[in-house]
This record gives structure tokens, sequence and C-alpha cells, in this order.
């Protein structure tokens, strides 16, 4: 997280900015947030009298309304912004729209910009003294997506109760597809490392970015090379709107060599687990076999992101003076 001057988190811009303690903290105050799932009235009074802007330039369904959910959990005032239909269609810049926010009172930003760095742009430019949430921008980061695949990876492999103030320590984890154009995978590979996990990634050679080699991981071109020694299969949708070229003869060779069936997941340990950030192309990078079966949690994604997601606005808004001191201390404990 980038911090404030006195040391409190401000930001929360790239999954490279979190210290290992940053991710633990985070994934613990997940599992408290995860238990107000359970509740009957599933709400926290945390963030009344805030609001929260969803500054969303990209279409979205899943990460824009888990935000939401995050939000309005923790009784936030929520305000979707979409640049459809907005004076940014109409040429209106980030920096116009950031200063109508500050106007507004906006105590935290999420943002979603098809340009890399545009929400660092937001953050450090002086347009607005919220909170900035990268919610994903361009191929570059998408680090509450990591978090929540490590949170799921975590409660999955060690448990709930057993997993607070653990870190990802010696679990190997791989990374399959397009890795060319996911700021998914690039920030995995980031928080992941972190954590003390071992990442592969696997994909076709022109879907390898240039320069992976200085990235703290390794690669494979061969999927049934890697899996018996796999903890966690982390499947990529093929980003077809961000390609502009062949980057593979045919679907069908794509899926022959690199998708993910129940003859592969078979060779898989027992306990490994198989993933996928969705939305899923069936029958492409993952049948409906796996995707169907008990070892895949896209589903468990999907409501983990939601209490991911609150742990990152609590400690933003709600805990950055009383919350962050006392969940530390819970970390601390629980080593």
């Amino acid at each position: 997280m980038l911090r404030s001057p006195g040391g409190n988190p401000r930001h929360l811009i790239s999954a490279a900015d979190l210290t290992r303690d940053d991710a633990v903290l985070i994934l613990d105050t997940a599992e408290e947030m995860a238990r107000v799932a359970d509740r009957p009235i599933k709400k926290l009074p945390t963030l009344r009298g805030r609001t929260v802007v969803n500054l969303f330039f990209e279409d979205s369904t899943r990460t824009r309304i888990s935000f939401e959910a995050a939000a309005k959990r923790l009784s936030a005032d929520v305000i979707n912004f979409s640049a459809k239909g907005s004076s940014v269609s109409k040429g209106e810049s980030l920096k116009d729209t950031a200063l109508t926010l500050e106007a507004m009172g906006a105590d935290a930003v999420v943002i979603r910009h098809g340009s890399s760095g545009a929400p660092y742009r937001l953050a450090t430019s002086g347009w607005i003294d919220g909170a900035v949430v990268n919610a994903g921008d361009g191929t570059h980061e998408h680090p509450t997506q990591a978090l929540l695949d490590a949170f799921t990876i975590r409660r999955r492999l060690v448990g709930a109760d057993a997993g607070l103030g653990k870190d990802l320590d010696g679990r190997r984890v791989t990374i399959v597809g397009d890795i060319l154009h996911s700021r998914v995978a690039r920030s995995n590979v980031h928080l992941l490392t972190t954590l003390g996990a071992q990442v592969t990634l696997v994909a076709p050679p022109t879907l390898v970015p240039v320069g992976v080699e200085r990235w703290p991981c390794e690669v494979s071109y061969s999927l049934d090379d890697v899996l018996p020694a796999s903890d966690a299969v982390m499947m990529l949708r093929v980003q077809r709107e961000r390609m502009n070229a062949a980057y593979f003869p045919t679907e069908r060779e794509y899926s022959r060599r690199y998708g993910l069936d129940g003859l592969r997941m078979a060779k898989m340990p027992e306990h490994a687990v198989v993933m996928h950030p969705g939305p899923m192309n069936r029958g492409m990078e993952i049948t409906a076999e796996v995707a169907d079966s008990g070892r895949c949690t896209a589903v468990e994604q999907v409501a983990n992101g939601v209490s991911v997601r609150m742990a990152v606005l609590y400690l933003l808004l709600g805990g950055s003076e009383t919350a962050l001191p006392s969940a530390a201390a819970r970390t601390e404990e629980s080593k």
C-alpha cells in the first residue's frame, strides 16, 4: 500500500507495494469480514457516513458489484460512475473527473481503467484527498483479485481459522494461459511470492511477456510437466478483446495444449485446487467437467472477493487509526 507521511495505509495501487505483514493483515481481516456474511444481518456500521465511488472506465460486472457489496456491508454510501454515458464519453479528462468527485466529497475511489498507471496517477496527483483502490488498470495489475486468490488458497489448503497469521510459504501455484495480457497474473506473481509461494507461469511462447525472466517466478511451456507438483492451478481466460494478432494457430490447438480437462486434473495432487478469476471460456481453457467439480474454487473466489474488498476498504478508511493496531496485534498473537 502507498502510505501517508504518518505511515498509515493510504492507497492500494499494486500488489508489489504490499509487504508480507500487509498481506497477512488483509487476509486475516478478510476472515473476520467473512464471518459477517454468515450473520442474519450482513452489515457493519464501520463506514457509516463515508462515500465510496466506483469509477469504472472499463466494463465490469464481478469486480464492480463485489466492491459495491463490500462498501454497502460496511454501511458506506456508494456512487457507481460508468464512463459510458458520462462526460468522459464527451472528452472529459481523468483530472476533471477526479476534481468533480473531490467536490462531491468522495472518501475513496475504486478505479478501473484501460490505461496502465491511471490509478497511480490519480493517487499521486493531488487531485483528490480520498483513498484510491486499483480495481484493474490496463494489462498492469489487479491487486484485490490477487488478494482474494491468496485468501482462497489459504482457506482451502490451510483452513479458515488455522490460517490466521499464516502465509503461503512452500506452496506451489501454477498460473496458466494468457499471461501477456493478464493483470491478474502480474499481481498474483507479486503477492504470492511475497507470501512465500513458488509460482510457475505456463503459456505458449507468444503469450509470455518480454522481460518475464526478471519476474520472481519460473516459466514452463508444458502444462503436463508442472501439474503433479502444483498445490493450486489458476486458469486464465484468453483475452481476445486485447489481442490484435494471432497468438496461437486455433482455439482447438490452444485447448489441446493448455486447457485443463478431467484427465489433466487427475494428474494434480489430491489436495490441489483449480482456480479461475472469471469469466470462463468453457471448453477452451477449462472444461465443464473441471469447472463444475468440487476442486474448482471459482464460485468461492467470488464470495471471498467481497470479504477481501471489505477488509481493504475497512483498513484504508475505517481502520487507519483504530483497527490497524488491533488487527496487527491479532496477527502477531497467531504467529
